[in-house]
């Protein structure tokens, strides 16, 4: 790291359904590498989209990582109760003018935008409401100007990445109107508070660190170092359901394998090679050796199946 500051990775999981094959790749990795550098692993709850969240499922998640062998430091932390720590930041860009309230609808939009172009997230938002909002307009959300400037950074796994939100999606949404804070702003706000430096997740995400990289730079946080992971994925090609390849303890015995046989898929999955006698190994040891030998280099850049890993 910069500075010589010491790693501080995270690992952040959406208790929307059980812990999945992909969910424990990204796990293994994030620790393996926040680990390697001698640094601290956190674990934190994305619960903040509250009608999506499964009772009971955010326990499953720790329980099952403990069965597992991880160990974080420091109290789990979770979004739902981290709501004044968000408005605060909203507040702070609305005071600084680069938030406005926003009364558009999808629909209107799709009608205005400068279709039939769609950006990377979507529809390109045209900033109807960036000089205020129309007198019959009610308020729907609150977008963060963006300006026309490249946001590049380099991934660990995936090289560099740039991306002009301006051309992409244009003003993007911080806060429904209905309440909930936008996934962009909570992780920045989460991240800073936390002082975490090193963010290892999925791939599915690369297109969405520009947005987040960019209100970093306007809330003055420093950017954390990105590593984005390749997905798992069916042997066709196509997404995973979470319920059908379901790691979690409630869920019952995964098709790759249990206990070691998930963590030696999860590490070889990654491009490792751990030793064969690790197959007989508790899981606190196996996680002991990808800590120790752990080489990002060696992590493919390309979504594949995970193949199961039998002791």
């Amino acid at each position: 790291m910069q500075n010589n500051q010491p790693v501080i990775g995270r690992f952040a999981p959406s208790p929307t359904g059980p812990l999945h094959l992909g969910s424990l790749v990204t796990a293994v990795g994030s620790y393996a590498m926040a680990r390697r550098l001698g640094g601290r692993w956190l674990l934190r709850v994305e619960d903040l989209d509250l009608p999506r969240v499964i009772p009971g499922i955010a326990d499953d998640m720790l329980r099952t990582l403990e069965s597992l062998g991880f160990q974080w430091d420091g109290e789990v932390v979770y979004q739902s109760r981290r709501l004044d720590a968000y408005q605060a930041a909203l507040e702070q860009l609305i005071r600084q003018g680069i938030a406005y309230p926003c009364g558009c609808s999808r629909a209107e939009i799709a009608l205005i935008a400068s279709a039939p172009h769609k950006g990377d997230g979507g529809l390109v938002y045209p900033g109807l409401c960036r000089d205020g909002l129309a007198s019959e307009k009610a308020e729907r959300a609150v977008r963060v100007k963006v300006y026309d400037e490249m946001i590049s950074f380099q991934d660990c796994v995936m090289g560099r990445y740039s991306q002009a939100l301006s051309a992409s999606c244009g003003d993007f949404v911080i806060q429904r109107a209905d309440g909930p804070f936008a996934y962009h702003l909570a992780v920045v706000v989460d991240d800073a508070a936390s002082g975490v430096n090193q963010v290892v997740r999925g791939a599915d995400l690369l297109s969405s660190t520009p947005h987040q990289i960019y209100l970093q730079k306007i809330l003055g946080y420093p950017a954390p170092t990105y590593c984005h992971l390749p997905l798992v994925v069916n042997p066709d090609g196509t997404k995973l359901s979470k319920r059908d390849n379901a790691v979690s303890l409630a869920a019952g015995p995964s098709s790759a394998g249990s206990g070691a046989g998930l963590l030696l898929a999860a590490l070889r999955f990654l491009g490792q090679s751990p030793p064969d006698q690790l197959g007989n190994a508790p899981c606190r040891e196996i996680l002991d050796w990808a800590a120790a030998n752990f080489d990002c280099t060696l992590v493919p850049r390309r979504s594949a199946p995970l193949e199961p890993a039998h002791k």
